[in-house]
């Protein structure tokens, strides 16, 4: 049977390696990306279908769930890869800080308008989430969008802590129903990320220590290891890895369950959406 994988993120970087390496007959490759004609690029290379959405406006999130909807009759594997780091704090057209609208509330509410199609089709859900939730996040109830004491740090480390609160979230609720859900580590890739702010990331990814990265490739292989695997055999669902075999720690507060449950029904409430 054809499997539909649809990834976010997909018109360069990790995303786009992780399609070229999944790319073969028996898959149907659904690409997501910002740029039209990166996306487009991508996709006419692989002979993959592709549609463009712009995470910092929600509106275009219900048009592309819609197409999604409309095009696929099963969604085998979704990869909410998309993500980035800004400066700021900069709020989106919808009212919401944009690391966090990018990274965490648009894939929330993807993955919630395609909910019952995936677990239809017993899918799996692949968040790419980052060290940095460990390392920066510091997660405030009553300030998702981090409004207080704004850094590109702290906005980036909680929205990629909210992905792992997420996978819990989606396990605890959904994996009885079919539904299998994981988050992970990258790795250091060398792309451009960060480029435009002025966060410890930027020296990472631009300066001296850019020789110590990781090729996109290889962070797209980790990428592709999470799609391409069995849930609950090659990796257990709600589980966050640090490397493809290995579950990892990360930040305390993903293993607090009043976060794991404020952090979901506050999310729903700024979405307005109720799963």
């Amino acid at each position: 049977m054809t499997r539909t994988l649809v990834i976010t993120g997909a018109s360069d970087g990790i995303g786009a390696a992780a399609s070229r390496q999944l790319a073969d007959g028996d898959t149907r490759l659904v690409l997501i990306g910002r740029s039209p004609e990166k996306t487009r690029a991508v996709a006419d290379e692989l002979g993959a279908d592709y549609h463009c959405a712009d995470f910092t406006r929600l509106d275009d999130v219900r048009e592309l769930a819609a197409t999604l909807r409309r095009t696929c009759d099963r969604i085998d594997v979704l990869a909410n890869n998309a993500g980035g780091i800004f400066s700021g704090p900069t709020a989106t057209p919808d009212g919401f800080e944009m690391t966090f609208q990018v990274n965490h509330l648009a894939p929330t509410l993807l993955t919630h308008l395609l909910i019952d199609l995936l677990v239809d089709s017993q899918a799996a859900v692949v968040n790419t989430s980052s060290i940095g939730a460990r390392l920066f996040g510091r997660i405030t109830l009553d300030d998702l969008n981090t409004w207080q004491n704004f850094s590109p740090n702290l906005a980036y480390g909680n929205a990629k802590l909210a992905n792992i609160l997420f996978t819990t979230g989606l396990h605890e609720r959904f994996h009885a129903q079919g539904l299998s859900s994981v988050a992970f580590h990258p790795g250091i890739v060398a792309t451009n990320f960060a480029s435009d702010t002025d966060s410890s990331f930027q020296r990472i990814y631009h300066g001296a220590l850019k020789a110590f990265l990781i090729s996109p490739e290889r962070g797209g292989a980790r990428l592709r290891h999470f799609i391409d695997a069995r849930p609950d055999e090659t990796w257990q669902s709600g589980k966050y890895y640090a490397t493809p075999r290995r579950v990892g720690r990360t930040n305390r507060q993903a293993y607090d369950p009043a976060i794991v449950r404020g952090h979901w029904e506050r999310s729903a409430e700024m979405l307005g959406i109720e799963w």
